[in-house]
């Protein structure tokens, strides 16, 4: 399936960022002639920078996203001792019908005391439905019984999607252990999914169109119409990263055991494992060219998920992993995903050192199905190149601008605040 943005929605994207960009410059100017060159007061604790901008992007699942965002970073503490904190917000609108709130956090306490990460979501939405594992099965989006072997169905229109409204609340508390870098606590996980409505299942005809999600619910014992998913997690962090936002040296691991029991309101008992690890790499000492690792294993140690809750690429805590592909594209029982990106700064003004730079990434993401479809058996890979746009030096707040190509002729354009990771 192939997804091409036009052109102009790409220039018209550009020309928006170049215009907020320009705007930020012209009242630093400005502000900084009324004060007579008065020397900007340096970070202290309470500080906070604030970056609204339009959400302007596209992606094979959503179609052309339209709405605003934000971006809030503070100081809970002295900055010599304290990270800065960051929230993410958004209202957006797409044009398959679909709105997405999200607000996603990382908080540092005073002294960097404690951490907080949150994740919360609400969609009316819409998704493909595709086979479980990476390979070839995966890009089938219905068959005419519960295999993957002929009567694929071809192409994402509106007609192929599973429509359905979703609420996540997952907050999650980390407690420094003494002096050190290392964090541990405990999380909590609710997600409802409800009014499924399977476009592009139809029990009538004969053969009867299939999907992987109506499969899916029939094998596992899955109700069709809606999933509930509630759990506890233990949690430990390693975080040596100097800002959330645009991190120039450090390294960040996190561990995740969740479980989900039924007696807490999931449909069925479960235990899923993360693991993540991050790492930046300077080049240079001006922090001009960095080359940034990610990778992680999203596994599921025991019980049955619902198929909106297995493993899948784009759904992490900011919903950036798996470029090019869209959200929710690969997903199986397991799922591990790597990448690399390497950043660059290519123009300053004389207002700000870091106005524009590049990245260029490659990644690969390998997945599962209990049934037929081994880890690494079938390596999907993705690769692209970006542009970023500084409009906030103090919080090193950027925006994104990404596209990139993968397998079965996949391509994506994305429009980011922040860093991928």
């Amino acid at each position: 399936m192939m997804y091409k943005l036009p052109f102009f929605k790409l220039l018209f994207s550009l020309s928006l960022i170049l215009l907020v960009s320009s705007v930020y410059a012209q009242q630093d100017s400005t502000t900084s002639k009324k004060k007579h060159k008065k020397v900007k007061e340096p970070p202290h604790k309470g500080s906070m920078y604030l970056s609204p901008v339009p959400v302007i992007g596209a992606n094979p699942a959503f179609g052309f996203i339209y709405g605003a965002g934000a971006s809030a970073s503070w100081y809970l503490g002295d900055p010599k001792t304290t990270k800065i904190s960051n929230a993410l917000a958004g209202v957006a609108f797409t044009t398959k019908k679909q709105t997405i709130i999200t607000l996603k956090s990382t908080v540092f306490g005073e002294d960097n005391g404690f951490i907080l990460l949150g994740d919360w979501r609400y969609l009316n939405s819409s998704q493909p439905t595709w086979g479980l594992g990476t390979g070839p099965q995966s890009a089938r989006l219905a068959d005419n019984d519960f295999g993957f072997d002929d009567g694929s169905i071809e192409g994402n229109s509106e007609a192929d999607m599973l429509e359905f409204q979703f609420f996540r609340f997952y907050e999650t508390y980390l407690k420094r252990i003494g002096s050190s870098h290392f964090y541990a606590g405990i999380g909590a996980h609710l997600d409802l999914f409800s009014n499924f409505t399977d476009q592009l299942l139809n029990l009538d005809t004969i053969p009867k169109v299939i999907t992987p999600f109506y499969a899916y619910n029939e094998q596992y014992g899955f109700a069709q119409d809606k999933s509930t998913l509630v759990g506890i997690s233990l949690n430990g962090v390693f975080d040596t990263r100097d800002n959330v936002n645009n991190p120039y040296v450090g390294r960040y691991a996190m561990m995740n055991v969740k479980f989900n029991p039924k007696f807490l309101g999931s449909d069925q008992s479960s235990t899923q494992l993360w693991m993540e690890y991050r790492e930046y790499f300077n080049l240079t000492e001006n922090h001009n060219n960095i080359i940034a690792l990610w990778a992680f294993a999203n596994l599921t140690l025991a019980g049955d998920l619902p198929y909106m809750n297995l493993p899948a690429v784009g759904w992490d805590q900011y919903s950036k992993s798996g470029e090019p592909y869209s959200q929710g594209r690969f997903r199986g029982q397991n799922l591990m995903f790597g990448g690399l990106e390497f950043r660059k700064h290519l123009f300053a003004t004389k207002k700000n050192p870091k106005f524009f730079g590049a990245i260029a990434y490659i990644n690969a993401t390998t997945a599962s199905s209990k049934e037929n479809i081994d880890l690494f058996q079938y390596i999907e890979p993705g690769y692209g190149v970006g542009l970023r746009f500084n409009i906030s030096q103090k919080a090193r707040t950027n925006i994104g601008i990404d596209y990139g190509w993968g397998s079965y002729g996949t391509t994506g354009f994305f429009l980011r605040l922040n860093e991928n990771f």
